[in-house]
């Protein structure tokens, strides 16, 4: 008896580990990739590698933890958003407003911010390695490489 308890629960144990956890509201990327229109959106977790989000609306959203590597975010108002852990590489964030954004380490590698605003911003840990900043309102909160 004690045999078929322990194994069930290492099988409930395995499967509990092994299903990958999701926080991204499904109906939140499709409205996102759909209208480029997602003020205050669950995006957390979202898998947005190479999405093409020029002048998209992402005022307040949760991108914490999503993927945006060679996203094209260009003129996008990133107004108030969290992307605390974001992976960024090489995205091209020309233009675009991160006014009070929460980019607690995010990894920003090779990204352009060109013309970028991020005034207030929170950058504590974010990997600014390669990062281009042409003529950016680099006026943020917190750097801390």
């Amino acid at each position: 008896m004690k045999f078929k308890i322990l194994t069930t629960a290492a099988l409930l144990f395995t499967l509990g580990v092994a299903v990958p956890v999701r926080a991204e509201n499904p109906d939140h990327v499709r409205q996102l990739l759909e209208t480029n229109l997602c003020s205050g959106c669950d995006l957390s977790g979202a898998d947005l590698k190479g999405a093409h989000l020029i002048g998209a609306d992402l005022r307040g959203a949760n991108l914490a933890g999503a993927d945006l590597s060679n996203a094209n975010l260009e003129g996008a108002d990133l107004t108030g958003a969290n992307l605390q852990d974001a992976v960024m590489i090489s995205s091209f964030l020309n233009s675009a407003d991160l006014k009070s954004a929460n980019l607690t380490g995010v990894d920003l590698t090779e990204a352009n911010l060109i013309h970028a605003d991020l005034q207030g911003a929170d950058l504590t840990d974010a990997d600014l390695s390669g990062v281009t900043l042409l003529e950016t309102d680099l006026q943020p909160e917190l750097i801390n490489q």
